[in-house]
C-alpha cells in the first residue's frame, strides 16, 4: 500500500467545510476510476476507443446544459472556476482595448471571492486598460447595492457579481441586478460566479444577459482539476490557452475526460428526479435548523453573521464572543469536526473581508466561524455532526470557555501560576495564586468576556488589574476590566498601581513595580519575586523588551537614552532564569528568560558588558528604529531574527520508536480542552505518566516551575505540527538540546 495513503475510519471525521471542497461520491469516484482504466481514450484519436471518449465528453456537455438552463451559448470545459474567471476576464478586456468610455471602470462585488478581483487587477494593468476597479458596496446583510450599480454602469467595462457567497452562503437577486445592469448599458460583459450556486440554487442561463458563469466540480462531489465555464452567444471570447486546437480551438490541451467523466455523473445525479442523492431545499434547511439549535446549545451567546432568510441552508457563518476563531477551530478539530475560518481560500488572512464589507464588527470579522455541507449530506451524518457538537459543551465548561448552566459544573482546577493570552500580536498575563488570588496584567479589550469567564467561574479573587503603560497602540482596558469583574480600583492609581501601596503581596510571591521608561514615558515593569527563594520569577516588562528584541522608541513617548538607563536598572533586579513577559511577542516565542534575551539581542548585550556607553545606545537604537518604522509602520517593538533552531523533526513511525524506550516524555502543546478531546496515551502505546499537557499559554510557566528538565529528552506534538515545532525551537533557544517536534502533529498519526 502506497505511504501516501491515510486511515480510512472515516466515521471519525465529522466534515462541516464543503463550500471549502467536497469529497468525492462514491458513485462519482466509480465513474472516474472507470474512465482512467477502461474509457481512456484521448477525444482527438480517429479510432473506436477515441469515438467514445469524444461521446462521453459530448454527453457531458450536453448534461450541462441541462442542468444549468443554457441550451444555447458555449460549455467550456476548464480547470476549475479560477480558469473560468481568467479566462471571462481576459476576453472581455481584450474586446475593450479600443473603448472610448471617459472614466472606464470595472465593477466587482465587495464580497466577492479574491480570485475576482485580483485577477481584474492583474488583466488591466498587464492588457494597459487602465480602466478604474470599483468594488460595489453591499449592505449589513451582503446584498450588492443596486443604486451603486446604476450609478457607475454606463462606465463600466465589466461587471462581476456572484450568485451565492461562498463565506456566509448569502445569494443575490440575480433577476434585479440584471434589470439594473440592463437598464444602464445593455452591452456590458457581466460575469456571475456560481460555483456556490450549483446544486443548491435553481439556473436558467439562457434566459438571463449573463455573459460567463463559471463553475468547478471539486465544490459538488466531483474531483478536483475540472470545471466548466458558460458563455452566452455573442459574448466577446478569446482563447486563453493556445496549442493543439481542443474544445473547437476554444481551450487547448487534451481534455481531462475523468475530470468530464465525474461532471457526467454528477450532473445525471442532479437531472434525475427520482434519485434523493441530493436533497430539497426543505430538508437542508431543516439540517441547518438542527445544526443551528446544536451550536446554541453548546456554546450559548453566539451571533450569527448573516440572515438565514437570504442564505442557501448549507452555510451557517457565525463568532462567539470571548473565543478566537483558532481556538474554536482547534477545539472542533481535536473533536473529529472540521471547519474553517472565514473562507478555505483565504486562510492565512486575520479577518475576513466579507464580513468587513458588511460593517460587522472587528471581533466578530476576526474570529468568524464557516460550516458548511453539502446538498448530498445525510440526515444520520447531520445527526452525528450535531452530537459531536453538544459533546464539547462539558469540555468547555470544565475549562472555562463558556459559562455552565448547572448547578454543579464539572470544572477542572483552576491552572495555578501564569497563563499568557493573547490577540494577534499582544499579550496579556493572569497571575492565579496559591490561594485564587487574580493578578491580570496588561488587559486587552478584546479579551475581556474571556477573562471575565475564568474569573467568574473558577471563583477567583481579583487582586490587580495593571497595564505596564498606557499602549498606544490601542485603548486601555483596566477600567471596562475592572466594571465587568466588579473589581474595585483605587481611587488613585497609577495604571491600576494604586499610589500608596509598594507591593502586592501573595502567599508565595510579591508582586514589585519599577519605573523603566523608555518606550514610553510612563513605561513601568513588575517584577513577580518568589517569597521562600527571593528571586524574580517573572518580569512584565511591556514593551520596553520584546522576545530577542527591544520596544520602539520612535512613538510619542519613546526615549532611546532614558530606555538605556532602564534596561541598566533593571538588569541589576533580574535573575538570568527570569522569564520575561512582554507585552507583545511578533515573534511567537512565548517564553525567554533574561539569559537568552541578552543572548539573542546585541544591542541589549552590547549595553549590558559595556561595549556601548548609553548615548551610543541610543545613536544606534533611534537609527535602526527610524529604519524600522518605514518597513514596519508602528509597531510598539522590533525583534532580531531568533538564532536557528536545534530541533529535530520526526515522523509518526519514528516517534513511536523512539517511546519505545521510557526515558522520552511526550509533550501535547495545545490547550487543554483539545488535549482532553483525544487519548493521547493511547494512540502511541505508552503510559499516561509519560504525556504532559504543556500548551504554548503555560509554556512560561512550566519553564519557571521546573516541569521541565533542559537534560531531559522531550517529543513535543500538536494538530499540525506549527505550534508544537513554535514550542520545540523555543526550548531549544533555552538551551534544550534534547527536542523533537512531529511533524504534521496529529494530522498526519
Amino acid at each position: 500500500m502506497s505511504d501516501l495513503l491515510l486511515p480510512t475510519d472515516s466515521s471519525s471525521q465529522i466534515y462541516l467545510d464543503a463550500n471549502a471542497t467536497t469529497p468525492v461520491l462514491p458513485c462519482i469516484a466509480e465513474v472516474v476510476s472507470h474512465t482512467m482504466q477502461i474509457c481512456f481514450g484521448n477525444p482527438s484519436s480517429s479510432h473506436i476507443t477515441g469515438i467514445q471518449a469524444k461521446h462521453l465528453l459530448e454527453q457531458t456537455r450536453q448534461k450541462a446544459r441541462d442542468v444549468i438552463g443554457a441550451q444555447l451559448g458555449d460549455i467550456l470545459f476548464t480547470s476549475g472556476a479560477t480558469e473560468g474567471i481568467q479566462t471571462a476576464v481576459v476576453s472581455t478586456l481584450i474586446a475593450a482595448k479600443q473603448h472610448t468610455k471617459k472614466n472606464p471602470v470595472l465593477l466587482y462585488g465587495a464580497t466577492e471571492h479574491k480570485a475576482v478581483p485580483n485577477t481584474l487587477l492583474h488583466w488591466n494593468a498587464v492588457l494597459g486598460i487602465n480602466a478604474t476597479l470599483l468594488a460595489i458596496p453591499v449592505s449589513s446583510e451582503g446584498i450588492l447595492d443596486l443604486d451603486f450599480i446604476a450609478q457607475y454602469a454606463s462606465d463600466a467595462l465589466m461587471i462581476c457579481t456572484m450568485a451565492v457567497n461562498n463565506e456566509t452562503g448569502v445569494y443575490q437577486d440575480l433577476s434585479a441586478i440584471e434589470a439594473v445592469i440592463r437598464a444602464h448599458n445593455t452591452e456590458v460583459a457581466w460575469m456571475v460566479d456560481c460555483v456556490q450556486a450549483l446544486g443548491k440554487t435553481a439556473l436558467a442561463l439562457s434566459d438571463t444577459t449573463i455573459d460567463y458563469a463559471p463553475f468547478s466540480g471539486h465544490k459538488l462531489y466531483a474531483p478536483k482539476g475540472i470545471g466548466v465555464l458558460y458563455i452566452r452567444q455573442g459574448s466577446a471570447y478569446t482563447p486563453f490557452i493556445a496549442g493543439g486546437g481542443q474544445e473547437s480551438g476554444m481551450r487547448s490541451g487534451t481534455e481531462n475526460l475523468p475530470g468530464i467523466a465525474g461532471l457526467n455523473k454528477l450532473f445525471s445525479l442532479l437531472l434525475d428526479k427520482a434519485d434523493n442523492t441530493f436533497k430539497s431545499i426543505e430538508v437542508l434547511n431543516s439540517y441547518r435548523k438542527q445544526l443551528h439549535q446544536a451550536l446554541v446549545d453548546t456554546f450559548g451567546n453566539l451571533t450569527f453573521n448573516h440572515a438565514f432568510e437570504l442564505s442557501v441552508p448549507t452555510t451557517l457563518n457565525f463568532s462567539i464572543d470571548g473565543l478566537t476563531s483558532k481556538e474554536i477551530m482547534d477545539l472542533f478539530d481535536a473533536a473529529g469536526i472540521r471547519i474553517s475560518g472565514g473562507s478555505a481560500c483565504s486562510s492565512g488572512a486575520n479577518r475576513s473581508f466579507v464580513l468587513d464589507a458588511m460593517g460587522v464588527s472587528d471581533w466578530r470579522s476576526e474570529n468568524a466561524i464557516r460550516l458548511s455541507f453539502g446538498p448530498a449530506t445525510t440526515e444520520a451524518e447531520i445527526d452525528l455532526a450535531c452530537e459531536r457538537i453538544r459533546s464539547l459543551k462539558p469540555i468547555l465548561e470544565a475549562n472555562c470557555l463558556v459559562v455552565s448552566d448547572s448547578a454543579f459544573p464539572l470544572q477542572e482546577a483552576c491552572a495555578l501560576g501564569l497563563t499568557q493570552f493573547r490577540h494577534q500580536g499582544a499579550c496579556c498575563w493572569l497571575y492565579v495564586s496559591q490561594d485564587k488570588q487574580a493578578v491580570i496584567i496588561d488587559p486587552i479589550i478584546e479579551l475581556i468576556p474571556r477573562l471575565e469567564k475564568i474569573v467568574h467561574t473558577q471563583n477567583l479573587t481579583v487582586a490587580a488589574i495593571l497595564d505596564t503603560h498606557a499602549h498606544q497602540e490601542r485603548s486601555g482596558a483596566i477600567t471596562l476590566l475592572a466594571q465587568a469583574l466588579r473589581f474595585s480600583l483605587e481611587a488613585e492609581h497609577q495604571l491600576g498601581w494604586p499610589v500608596h501601596q509598594t507591593a502586592i503581596e501573595l502567599p508565595e510571591c510579591t508582586i514589585e513595580r519599577v519605573a523603566t521608561p523608555g518606550h514610553s514615558v510612563d513605561s513601568v515593569s513588575y517584577l513577580l519575586r518568589c517569597n521562600q527563594s527571593k528571586q524574580v520569577r517573572f518580569c512584565f516588562c511591556g514593551d520596553l523588551l520584546l522576545p530577542a528584541g527591544l520596544g520602539n522608541t520612535a512613538i510619542d513617548g519613546g526615549d532611546a537614552l532614558v530606555m538605556a538607563y532602564s534596561l541598566r536598572q533593571l538588569s541589576q533586579r533580574l535573575d538570568n532564569a527570569t522569564v520575561m513577559c512582554s507585552g507583545h511577542d511578533y515573534q511567537q516565542c512565548f517564553a525567554i528568560n533574561w539569559q537568552v534575551q541578552q543572548q539573542q539581542t546585541p544591542l541589549l548585550h552590547a549595553l549590558l558588558v559595556n561595549e556601548l556607553s548609553d548615548a551610543e545606545f541610543a545613536s544606534k537604537k533611534s537609527h535602526s528604529d527610524e529604519s524600522n518604522l518605514s518597513k514596519f509602520a508602528t509597531l510598539c517593538g522590533y525583534a532580531d531574527s531568533l538564532q536557528h533552531s536545534t530541533a529535530y523533526e520526526l515522523n509518526a513511525a519514528q516517534a513511536k520508536d523512539m517511546l519505545a524506550t521510557n526515558d522520552v516524555t511526550l509533550i501535547d502543546t495545545r490547550e487543554p480542552y483539545e488535549h482532553g478531546a483525544n487519548n493521547i496515551p493511547q494512540l502511541f502505546s505508552i503510559k499516561p505518566a509519560r504525556v504532559m499537557n504543556i500548551p504554548l499559554s503555560r509554556m512560561a510557566n512550566a519553564l519557571v516551575d521546573g516541569q521541565l528538565n533542559p537534560r531531559g529528552k522531550y517529543i513535543l506534538l500538536c494538530r499540525s505540527g506549527n505550534r508544537s515545532k513554535q514550542a520545540a525551537t523555543n526550548l531549544s533557544q533555552l538551551g534544550f538540546t534534547d527536542v523533537y517536534n512531529l511533524s504534521g502533529g496529529m494530522a498526519l498519526l
